[in-house]
C-alpha cells in the first residue's frame, strides 16, 4: 500500500511542478494553439493557450515507475521496458503534432511504430473473452499469433479513443486518471503488483497536470498527453487483465475506458452514414452535444467524469463474482446516460448552441 502511495504522490508531485516549466517552453516556442473564431469551429476555447503539457506528464510518469521500479527490487522491469519505449516514440510523435499538426496519416504511422515496439518486447494478447470456449480455460480463447494484429489493433485504437474526447478542458486527463485508478483496483484483486505499480503511476501524473489543464485551462496537454495516455492505458490492459486466462479479460479494459470508446464508435458510425472520412474531426462528439444542450465546460467534463466514473466502478465489481448484478446496474446507468446526452441534442438546439460558443 505505501507504494502505491509513494509512486502515486512521487508522480503527481513532479507533473505539477514541471508544468509550469513546460508551460514557459511552449511559449517560447510557438507550440501554442489558437482558437478558431469562424462559425462552427470545432475548437472550444477563445484564447491562444499553450500545448505540449503531455511532457509533463511523462516526466512524472517515467520518474515514478523508474524509481518504483528499483524500489521493488526490479519489478516488471522487463514489461516497463516495453511500454515505457512505445510510450516515447508516442510521445515524439505528438510533440512534432503540437507544433506542425501532423496529418492524420502520418500520426497513424506513428502509433502503429510505438504498437509494434510494444509487441517486441514480448507484450501482446494471448487471449479473448469467448463465453462458448471449451479446454483448460472455459470461457477463454487462445488466439496465438493473431494477438500481434490484435494488440497492435488495441493499442492504436484505445491512442485514438483518448485523443478524440481531448476537447474540453480537464476531460482527458480526468478521464485518464479514473481509467487508471479502474485498472488499478482491477490489479490489487487479481495479485498483479506491476500493474499496481505502473496505473498509480499514470493516474497520478494525470492528475498533477489536472490543476492546470481543468477550465480555465492555463495550457493544453496536446496530442503529446493525450496520445501518451491512451497508449499507456491501452499498454497496462495488454500487460495486466487482458493476459488473465478469465472470461472478464476483455470487459473491464472496456467498461475502465467505456467514454472515449463510446465516443469514438459513436463518431465513427456518424461519419460512415454521412459519407465522411473516419478522420474528419466535427462537432458532435459526446462533450459537444453537452455544451449544446447548455452546460458550462465545467459541468459538461463533470458529467462525462461521472459517466466514466459509473463505467471504472462497474469494472471493478465485475471482477468479483458476487457483484455481477452491481456491475450490470453500473453500466446500464453509464449506457442510458450516453444514449441520453446523444440523443437530447437537436438540429435546433445545435445551431443555437453553436451560436452561443461563438458569440
Amino acid at each position: 500500500m505505501l507504494g502505491i502511495l509513494f509512486c502515486f504522490a512521487l508522480a503527481a508531485l513532479i507533473s505539477y511542478l514541471a508544468t509550469p516549466l513546460v508551460r514557459r517552453l511552449a511559449l517560447g516556442t510557438g507550440a501554442v494553439d489558437k482558437p478558431d473564431l469562424a462559425p462552427g469551429g470545432r475548437r472550444i476555447h477563445k484564447k491562444s493557450t499553450p500545448r505540449l503539457g503531455g511532457l509533463a506528464i511523462f516526466a512524472g510518469f517515467t520518474a515514478a515507475t523508474a524509481l518504483g521500479t528499483f524500489i521493488a527490487h526490479g519489478l516488471g522491469w522487463q514489461q516497463l521496458v516495453g511500454l515505457w519505449f512505445g510510450s516515447l516514440v508516442v510521445v515524439v510523435v505528438g510533440i512534432a503534432d503540437d507544433y506542425l499538426d501532423l496529418p492524420a496519416k502520418v500520426k497513424l504511422a506513428g502509433q502503429i511504430a510505438a504498437a509494434v515496439v510494444v509487441v517486441v518486447f514480448g507484450n501482446d494478447i494471448d487471449w479473448i473473452s469467448n463465453p462458448w470456449a471449451d479446454g483448460p480455460f472455459p470461457g477463454m480463447t487462445y488466439i496465438g499469433t493473431w494477438g500481434i494484429p490484435v494488440t497492435i489493433f488495441w493499442l492504436v485504437g484505445v491512442t485514438y479513443t483518448l485523443n478524440l474526447i481531448d476537447g474540453l478542458d480537464g476531460l482527458a486527463a480526468g478521464v485518464a486518471s479514473i481509467a487508471s485508478v479502474t485498472l488499478l483496483l482491477v490489479a490489487v484483486r487479481q495479485g498483479q503488483p506491476y500493474v499496481v505499480l505502473v496505473t498509480a503511476a499514470l493516474a497520478g501524473s494525470a492528475l498533477g497536470f489536472l490543476p492546470y489543464n481543468f477550465n480555465p485551462a492555463k495550457i493544453f496537454m496536446g496530442d503529446t498527453g493525450s496520445m501518451f495516455l491512451g497508449f499507456t492505458l491501452a499498454g497496462i490492459a495488454v500487460q495486466g487483465t487482458l493476459k488473465c486466462a478469465t472470461t472478464i479479460a476483455l470487459a473491464v479494459p472496456l467498461l475502465a475506458l467505456g467514454v472515449p470508446i463510446l465516443d469514438t464508435t459513436l463518431a465513427i458510425l456518424r461519419r460512415f452514414k454521412q459519407g465522411q472520412p473516419i478522420f474528419q474531426a466535427d462537432r458532435s462528439h459526446l462533450h459537444h452535444r453537452l455544451l449544446e444542450l447548455g452546460l458550462s465546460q465545467r459541468q459538461a467534463v463533470l458529467v462525462l467524469y461521472f459517466v466514466s466514473g459509473c463505467f471504472g466502478l462497474g469494472a471493478v465489481a465485475l471482477a468479483d463474482v458476487n457483484s455481477r448484478l452491481v456491475a450490470l446496474t453500473l453500466v446500464l446507468v453509464g449506457l442510458g446516460l450516453i444514449l441520453a446526452i446523444g440523443r437530447a441534442s437537436t438540429p435546433a438546439t445545435r445551431q443555437s448552441g453553436s451560436k452561443n460558443l461563438h458569440g
